[in-house]
């Protein structure tokens, strides 16, 4: 019986490539658009829109990652979630969705996907236990991200999946905030898990693109889709991506224990009102965590006493940590959710789903916790 590799053995040896009788160790960046038939073989690269072997070696490490057969890479994670949902709900459809989202993934759901003839049910993350009473006839799958952008909220995939499949329901999971380092939501019941590989899974801020992993009839499905629509990723960034996947086991561990020792700072600061992070004791999700992830990561968000304004004079104060969207990267990035991630929803939108104006929103980075710490506590002595 083959031994079972770990993870972080997974994330250096996983997709390699083979040119005949050259190995190289590192595997090489095939920069071109089409391909020539040699002789009399049979074809088989056509055109890189539909396949490359660059993009191969990322798919074949997000699929041994997550657990997944098989794996495909986007242009962007938005790419990566579009693609997936029009391919899995298709037309005259159903999809529920949990609306504690990334912003641009809650605005396609909610004004996008109508213009697909597919028709949507945004609930909160308290209604996980009873999500049976939301699915129909015509559901085809379940959308949730666990933990959440940017509460940190924590969805039970198992229950969701147990109920789902019970109506053929199908369950994606975006693992963005988790990765599979801290959570494996096939291995929970998940059909599909999607990623922004721009964050974690690439690590250094330089590269924009998207990941999906699942079973191979799921993920053929989804390939078709995206050769049609068009959303693959250049080799060069495919190649800078798999480079970025290779040390994310080594940067999570950094990045959880910064983010636990961040959280448990900012909990009992006499500037901040409310901490979210799902490895605190304080957060309603954290028994629910513990039994789901292996580590808790580097997001979190926290509420400064004030509102807006001084939100944003913390921002402007701090002078080592980046006040920067997005998120993942070695570097520590701070926003203001209103303004950045979740600038697309009305601010009744946006109070309905908790995220209050005064919410910042931070990626711990894996500089040194003491460098970190220093950097918040003077920001926030300025507000």
């Amino acid at each position: 019986m083959k031994a079972k590799q770990g993870l972080s053995t997974k994330c250096v040896h996983a997709g390699k490539t083979v040119c005949g009788r050259v190995a190289p160790v590192a595997s090489p960046i095939f920069q071109t658009s089409t391909y020539y038939y040699p002789k009399e073989e049979s074809a088989g690269y056509i055109y890189t829109r539909i396949e490359n072997p660059t993009q191969e070696v990322v798919e074949e490490k997000i699929a041994a990652l997550e657990g997944g057969r098989e794996g495909l890479v986007f242009s962007s994670g938005m790419a990566a979630i579009t693609t997936t949902v029009l391919s899995t709900v298709g037309e005259g459809g159903h999809l529920i969705a949990f609306e504690d989202l990334y912003g641009n993934t809650y605005t396609f759901f909610k004004s996008g996907l109508e213009k697909y003839g597919i028709d949507v049910t945004l609930i909160k993350a308290k209604d996980a236990t009873g999500i049976g009473r939301f699915i129909r006839k015509n559901t085809k799958a379940v959308f949730l991200e666990s933990p959440t952008n940017p509460l940190m909220r924590i969805v039970d995939i198992p229950k969701v999946a147990k109920v789902a499949h019970k109506k053929s329901v199908k369950v994606i999971v975006d693992n963005t905030f988790a990765t599979p380092i801290n959570q494996r939501p096939l291995e929970l019941g998940a059909d599909i898990v999607v990623h922004s590989g721009s964050k974690y899974l690439n690590g250094h801020s330089d590269v924009i693109s998207g990941l999906m992993a699942g079973n191979r009839e799921n993920v053929q499905e989804i390939k078709e889709l995206r050769t049609t629509l068009g959303g693959c990723l250049d080799p060069h960034a495919s190649y800078l991506l798999q480079r970025g996947m290779m040390t994310l086991s080594i940067r999570m561990a950094k990045h959880n224990d910064n983010g636990q020792r961040v959280a448990e700072f900012l909990e009992n600061h006499k500037k901040i009102d409310r901490v979210h992070y799902p490895g605190l004791s304080s957060h309603p999700d954290h028994e629910l965590a513990k039994s789901m992830m292996h580590g808790f990561g580097g997001m979190l968000s926290f509420e400064v006493k004030g509102r807006r304004k001084e939100a944003n004079r913390f921002l402007k104060e701090l002078k080592l940590l980046l006040a920067a969207p997005s998120l993942g990267g070695v570097e520590t990035l701070i926003s203001v959710p209103a303004e950045t991630s979740h600038s697309y929803l009305s601010r009744k939108e946006r109070l309905g789903q908790g995220i209050k104006d005064n919410l910042v929103r931070m990626s711990v980075g894996i500089e040194d916790f003491q460098d970190i710490k220093r950097d918040l506590n003077q920001a926030l002595s300025k507000i």
